[in-house]
């Protein structure tokens, strides 16, 4: 039967690693973005009879993974195997151990078989070794990055936060980072809440939300809004983009002002649509509204959580770049026609992208969160936006694609109309100075290493530098 083993040196102590596991958030945080892999339910944590059910998808396939804890040991090991699921059999150990150098060594070992014996180990063995190697390297270079961020705070203590727009791309990858960190997550919902469930009921168009839940909590994160992306922009589409920002910060921001036990600090998504088109010019905080409606959109936004901001809240409004991520957003669009030969620039290509990794962008709403130096506008950004040509150059390059498929622009217009002109043929080059002049360590600042790592496509000679070891037996 073949065994892999895979470990890393973690600087942390093994209580810390062994407790980051045993965290809300920490499973989401395991499971790799492009992997197919979604933790549908969970029956209790890691203790022996605790289980967990999984989704994994492989094109249009389904299957569902029951997995069952055992062997449980406080602080030292637990184990889990698959009950039923598309192995044969599944056992997977994972054991917390001092490190000679330091901190602890994290290892997991797995004993599989596959389905059919010698004729499935003979189809499918190679394919199944490289995807597991890139599993175990996700999984342990994300305990490794996230501990070390988390470090940096940990004499704060842990922090009762409410999210809006917990459910999008931003809220989901939050969540599970935030839970992974200690910290107490509140979900603000627009459906019923569920009893004793940590959820805070909301109706932005009707002005209501559930005011008493709010009371005490330590910080909010506001990120919600309608997808700026899913079709062309009518009058009524323009109205509804705008209403879902502005008038769900007004709500929310008047309602934390009039709080009796105020939070520290509300994080508030805009964006850098802020700038409007600007060429190659780079831009900074300090920079002067741009023109277009994405531009209005973005300084009605900001403004409407000034009533926060006169209470004595501290309020951040973090204007994104466009996150790299996997699972939503513009990257999945992307990934399609590059797998087709047929990416390629949009327009002249000289229009500016200004992007951030998915893992940055969660560890600068944390560095929000703790740093009380920052307030106002912050671009969050990559300190290197590249041109539209470099960015599909790139990505090309990482997917092993050719790029010469390009859009011109008269077709953009045709096909998306404004949305097409503001998202696609304009660009901003904005600069994460706040970010970068408040302590900020960017982990992917440059498109290739951020692209590998949101893809999986491991560079195995850095990882055996930063101390993690796969092989199997």
């Amino acid at each position: 039967m073949p065994e892999l083993t895979a470990q890393s040196r973690v600087e942390a102590p093994v209580e810390e690693v062994f407790a980051w596991h045993e965290r809300p958030g920490a499973l989401d945080r395991l499971m790799p973005p492009w992997a197919g892999v979604q933790v549908l339910e969970r029956r209790g944590g890691l203790r022996d009879g605790d289980r967990v059910v999984l989704e994994v998808r492989k094109g249009p396939l389904r299957c569902r993974w029951y997995a069952r804890h055992f062997d449980y040991e406080a602080g030292r090991r637990f184990c889990d195997e698959q009950v039923e699921g598309p192995f044969a059999e599944w056992v997977h150990m994972h054991d917390f151990l001092p490190h000679e150098a330091g901190g602890c060594l994290l290892r997991d070992r797995v004993r599989y078989r596959l389905p059919l014996g010698a004729v499935g180990a003979l189809i499918a063995g190679r394919d199944i070794r490289k995807q597991l190697t890139r599993v175990f390297g996700h999984r342990h270079r994300t305990v490794r990055e996230d501990l070390l961020r988390h470090g940096r705070f940990s004499d704060r203590g842990s922090l009762r936060i409410a999210i809006t727009g917990a459910s999008g791309l931003v809220g989901r990858a939050l969540d599970a980072y935030l839970g992974g960190g200690g910290h107490s997550v509140w979900r603000v919902v627009r459906r019923a809440t569920q009893p004793d469930a940590p959820e805070i009921g909301w109706n932005p168009a009707a002005g209501s939300i559930e005011r008493s839940k709010l009371e005490g909590i330590d910080a909010v994160i506001h990120l919600a809004g309608e997808n700026i992306a899913a079709g062309r922009w009518t009058t009524q589409r323009k109205q509804a983009i705008r209403n879902s920002r502005v008038l769900s910060t007004e709500l929310l921001a008047r309602t934390l002002a009039d709080l009796d036990a105020r939070p520290r600090v509300l994080v508030c998504a805009s964006a850098v649509g802020y700038y409007g088109h600007r060429g190659d010019e780079p831009v900074d905080e300090s920079a002067a509204a741009g023109d277009g409606f994405l531009a209005d959109v973005c300084r009605q936004w900001e403004a409407a959580s000034e009533p926060a901001r006169e209470a004595g809240i501290r309020v951040v409004n973090l204007r994104l770049g466009m996150v790299l991520a996997v699972s939503g957003g513009a990257l999945p669009r992307m990934l399609t026609p590059f797998k087709w030969c047929l990416g390629g620039p949009v327009g002249t290509g000289r229009q500016q992208v200004s992007w951030i990794a998915s893992e940055d962008l969660v560890g600068c709403v944390e560095h929000a969160l703790f740093n009380d130096t920052l307030a106002g506008p912050v671009n969050a950004t990559s300190p290197q936006p590249v041109s539209n040509r470099e960015f599909v150059r790139t990505l090309g390059q990482v997917l092993r694609r050719p790029t010469v498929a390009r859009m011109p622009a008269a077709v953009v217009r045709l096909l998306f109309g404004q949305m097409g002109t503001e998202l696609l043929l304009s660009g901003v080059r904005a600069m994460p100075g706040r970010l970068q002049s408040s302590g900020f360590a960017f982990l992917y600042p440059d498109l290739v290493s951020a692209l590998r790592r949101e893809l999986g496509l491991f560079d195995f000679h850095a990882e055996r530098a930063a101390g993690t070891e796969i092989h199997f037996a």
